[in-house]
């Protein structure tokens, strides 16, 4: 099952991109790729918001995914809160099952499977259940996104640690530029994560509005996560 695990050191640092502008990269690279997003919370349509918005980095429509929309996005909660939260507060349980259905439905259908969790890490999304740990079961490796800001170097090595304890394999590490930061913490967060976690940075990606813009900076990034996931 070609597939990646998107999961960031908090919530807002930039996942969303990471994995639509890698999922454009492999598509323009011959392969049919899909990104799927287990649960989405704060949103208020049948399906993610960040579905929609992998598929505007990917140049692709809605009806790419025509079929498979419940697929894409197994679980959307209105409530903009953790998913155990927002499901509670639905009375709509998240069952393990639905979701590892699904992706096994998509990995049948698409060469790669990019698949963005909701927060961090550790985020459960029934009350003593991680989203990690379906992650585990189904053997999907991890790309870490790392908000580039103070701090980042705790979040990122506790995100490491997460991973490491449950013997999952690690792609590496990509950093996301924040609007305004010191330009020393933007340079040494990289250097010293890598240094400590002897786990790869990728790369660090700044913060562009222009789709395309932000594109070619990402490149170099996705040509060093293609090359490392197809030696495996």
């Amino acid at each position: 099952m070609p597939a990646v695990f998107i999961v960031g050191t908090d919530t807002g640092v930039g996942k969303t991109m990471v994995t639509g502008l890698l999922a454009r990269y492999l598509s323009e690279s011959g392969l049919s790729v899909v990104t799927q997003k287990w649960v989405e919370t704060g949103c208020s349509k049948k399906i993610s918001e960040d579905i929609k918005t992998h598929l505007a980095l990917m140049k692709k429509n809605l009806s790419y995914i025509k079929g498979y929309r419940s697929n894409v996005s197994p679980y959307v909660f209105r409530a903009a809160c953790s998913p155990h939260l927002a499901s509670s507060m639905e009375q709509r349980q998240i069952s393990s099952g639905k979701i590892k259905n699904s992706f096994k439905i998509l990995s049948k259908r698409f060469d790669f499977v990019l698949v963005e969790t909701a927060g961090g890490a550790l985020v459960p999304y029934r009350s003593r259940s991680l989203l990690i740990d379906l992650a585990k079961e189904l053997h999907i490796p991890v790309l870490i996104v790392a908000g580039n800001k103070l701090g980042a170097i705790n979040h990122t090595l506790l995100t490491v640690e997460a991973f490491k304890k449950r013997k999952m394999k690690i792609i590496g590490i990509i950093f996301n530029n924040p609007e305004k930061e010191k330009t020393a913490i933007l340079r040494d967060n990289p250097r010293v994560v890598q240094s400590i976690s002897a786990e790869r940075v990728f790369g660090v990606l700044p913060r562009r509005k222009n789709h395309n813009v932000l594109y070619r900076k990402f490149l170099p990034i996705a040509k060093k996560i293609a090359k490392e996931l197809k030696n495996g």
